[in-house]
């Protein structure tokens, strides 16, 4: 459970502050505030690498002014001691760290303390070039990465200078081996099958003392992730909440393209396949990385509604997974 705490109240008004705890506790577990105490996980992005609007696309309406424009796919994890660290280093890497440093409550200027990075598509680690020197001059920041996306960094530039520079310090992970980030967090690459072009392509699970995140916001195909033995219905049943791949919402979402062999499940097929899970398993999914085109972007579009009527639902911006 979680308690909101009022330090600044002396003892003389401590009755108010009890009150006022409960009442704030009540109001979170309604869904009137989306507020929970550290450690917690927070969605910074849900679309696309391309993003939405997408480069090129003039008829999109959110090109004009107040009209919301969601951020590239990307998750921040908060600790209980304040510590920050992103994942995925997105094209909207400089809003993503100041919204991240918001959610943490840090005081002045701050970075995280690390990125974790799932793979070199361009929606994952280019924002990686706002650390150099041309930007924020970083020092040291731990990114990590498996070992063929940690060579891809420490061989090609521009990436290579950031590390010849120091501006960032490589650090491998394993497939399946447990990355402890404080007494009380744990982050586990799990590798999923997607186009591997320059590096290999995981999913993050993210542990803390209280529950657990997956986050996997790009994958080939639910049946393709079954022949690595890795059934996707296991990974939800463990964790307690699942940030999973919605691309494309069905066939047909781009005229005059064969969409047979994009390499993402549909959403519709996603909802099918989840469809025998228990209600409190599909209440664990939220569908993340939505292309520009997928209709499910829109909060009250038929699409979203039939996600929400099948027992699931679409990951928002500042959402927040106390674990």
């Amino acid at each position: 459970m979680l308690f909101a705490t009022a330090r600044s109240i002396s003892s003389a008004t401590g009755c108010l502050a009890s009150c006022l705890s409960v009442w704030l506790f009540a109001a979170a577990c309604s869904g009137t505030i989306a507020q929970q105490a550290p450690p917690f996980v927070v969605v910074l992005g849900i679309a696309q690498d391309g993003g939405a609007p997408q480069t090129g696309v003039r008829s999109d309406p959110r090109w004009q002014d107040g009209l919301d424009r969601p951020r590239v796919s990307s998750i921040g994890l908060v600790a209980g001691d304040g510590r920050e660290w992103l994942f995925d280093a997105t094209p909207d890497f400089p809003d993503q760290v100041h919204h991240l440093d918001a959610e943490g409550g840090s005081a002045g200027s701050s970075l995280p303390d690390g990125v974790f990075l799932t793979h070199a598509h361009i929606g994952h680690y280019t924002g990686l070039m706002f650390l150099g020197h041309e930007s924020a001059g970083a020092q040291g920041i731990d990114v990590f990465a498996m070992p063929r996306m940690a060579g891809f960094l420490e061989t090609n530039g521009p990436w290579s200078q950031l590390v010849r520079y120091n501006n960032i310090t490589l650090r491998e992970l394993r497939a399946n081996e447990p990355v402890p980030l404080t007494d009380e967090l744990i982050v586990t690459p799990i590798l999923v099958p997607h186009r591997q072009e320059y590096s290999e392509v995981v999913a993050f699970r993210i542990d803390g003392p209280n529950g657990s995140v997956l986050y996997m916001p790009d994958v080939d195909s639910w049946a393709e992730l079954d022949s690595m033995g890795t059934p996707i219905e296991s990974l939800i049943g463990d964790v307690d909440y699942a940030l999973l791949d919605a691309t494309f919402f069905a066939d047909g979402e781009i005229p005059g393209r064969d969409m047979s062999t994009f390499p993402h499940p549909f959403v519709r097929h996603s909802l099918e396949r989840f469809q025998h899970l228990s209600a409190d398993e599909r209440a664990k999914i939220h569908f993340i990385h939505l292309n520009h085109t997928n209709p499910a972007l829109r909060a009250n579009s038929d699409a979203a509604l039939e996600i929400e009527a099948a027992g699931m639902s679409v990951a928002r911006r500042g959402q927040r997974f106390g674990i």
